[in-house]
């Protein structure tokens, strides 16, 4: 059964190889990241660790049983109770609900582990898939997103409004 579990050290070579296995795959719907993103892969995570430590982006993986990661689900620039979306997962997953199921157990977290009230993500036009996603999970369209986030791709920010997350103590 698949574990989602905030990024850490150890998840470096099986992140990386998640990228390169689904690089032609995330660049049909995203931009692609670039040679350098690989290339300085070790001190990007280092530096994502770094700011996970900090507490201005919460980083999750999809591991399956063998170690391999299915999917990436980040929370960022998080501030005032607000954050930002950001999520891919495997090829060989796509299309199966991984992606729904997982951001909405995100989303329970950024309520519960994170305090955060708000979540907004942006994705392009042609990323049907992700559009897909989002709006079964509760998220709704609030206007254009600026292309240069996108990669040069037209697109769509959509929000999120969390419910807050109630214990059992609180009846």
């Amino acid at each position: 059964m698949p574990e989602l579990t905030q990024l850490h050290a150890d998840h470096a070579a099986a992140v990386l190889a998640f990228e390169l296995a689904n690089r032609a795959y995330f660049a049909d719907a995203v931009s692609d990241r670039g040679d350098a993103y690989f290339d300085e892969f070790a001190d990007r995570h280092s530096t994502a660790l770094a700011e996970q430590e900090a507490g201005v982006c919460a980083f999750y993986v999809l591991v399956a049983d063998d170690g391999s990661v299915l999917g990436r689900f980040n929370l960022y620039d998080l501030e005032n109770g607000t954050a930002h979306l950001g999520y891919r997962v495997a090829q060989h997953v796509a299309g199966r609900g991984v992606a729904t199921a997982t951001v909405r157990e995100v989303c329970r977290l950024a309520a519960s582990r994170h305090g955060l009230r708000t979540l907004r993500a942006a994705t392009s036009h042609r990323n049907a898939a992700s559009r897909a996603v989002l709006t079964r999970v509760g998220f709704v369209p609030v206007g254009p997103a600026d292309p240069a986030h996108l990669g040069g791709k037209a697109g769509t920010w959509y929000q999120h409004d969390l419910q807050p997350q109630r214990s059992p103590a609180d009846g």
